[in-house]
């Protein structure tokens, strides 16, 4: 089932020359973890603004199409009723945080909906425990290390429990450790609990092999849309300028030169030392 699904979306920003996402026709299955990547510039925060209802009720401009996410016109229905259904990570934490403590910031958006003092505290603690950053919770958010900051930032999105969560380049301030860390968050959150993630990054070397659909925009069109491995074994994807993990690479030149080695188009370096290590026997 469908939860996010758009139909010939285009939007141009106030003023702009020309649109930033043109007639993007795209399905998101419930509990599937998507992965949107692309040049910089290619429309993908756009796309995702249109998700909770940000494009077109927070930036006006010019929408057509058709934008329906959990059931609901994403263009008309109000973003406070949105937020119950999407929640949205930007791509820096530091604008998300403004609290004096990290659980008052993640109990923020449970007291804007009204919740009761008991449903809140049980809600914060989950969120605070499945990130991992329980015993920070009296800490404020703006002494802490970038990477804990997005820790507190997909707290408190998860503590409004949507069935949507999409993270915007949320590790674009962290090193690669760091980043894999929340990465294996995420992963976790939609394994266990079935959340739908959509997750919008670069770096596929370290986020590739925890997608099961890849969506690659360019230029404010969707060019692929489909099942990860097969999109990034398609010789035309990297003509896009999408950086291929390396795995992937060199995967396919030693096939190129021979090697014929067996199994699927490794998404990480794990996969490809399990395909080596099985050809070696």
């Amino acid at each position: 089932m469908a939860v996010i699904e758009t139909k010939n979306l285009t939007y141009t920003y106030p003023g702009a020359a020309k649109p930033s996402i043109s007639d993007v026709s795209i399905k998101v299955e419930k509990g599937e973890f998507v992965l949107i990547t692309g040049p910089s510039g290619c429309g993908k925060t756009t796309l995702c603004r249109t998700f909770n209802g940000l494009i077109p009720q927070f930036y006006q401009g010019e929408l057509s199409g058709e934008i329906e996410v959990t059931g609901l016109d994403a263009a008309t229905h109000p973003t406070y009723e949105m937020a119950k259904s999407v929640g949205l990570v930007f791509q820096n934490p530091e604008n998300q945080l403004f609290a004096l403590s990290v659980e008052k910031d993640v109990a923020f958006g449970l007291e804007n909906l009204g919740f009761d003092r008991q449903e809140m505290r049980k809600r914060v603690d989950w969120a605070l425990n499945r990130t991992g950053i329980y015993d920070l919770r009296e800490r404020s958010p703006h002494e802490m290390s970038g990477g804990q900051q997005q820790r507190v930032a997909i707290a408190a999105v998860l503590a409004m429990q949507p069935e949507i969560i999409v993270l915007d380049e949320p590790t674009s301030f962290l090193d690669p450790l760091s980043a894999e860390k929340i990465f294996e968050v995420i992963h976790d959150l939609n394994q266990k609990l079935g959340l739908t993630v959509v997750l919008v990054e670069h770096r596929l070397d370290l986020t590739a092999k925890y997608a099961n659909h890849i969506i690659i925009m360019d230029q404010g069109k969707v060019r692929f849309d489909g099942e990860t491995r097969k999109v990034l074994s398609n010789e035309e994807t990297r003509l896009i300028g999408v950086g291929i993990p390396k795995s992937t690479l060199l995967y396919e030149m030693l096939n190129r030169e021979g090697a014929d080695l067996n199994g699927d188009t490794p998404l990480s370096s794990e996969e490809l030392a399990k395909i080596l290590l099985e050809a070696m026997r």
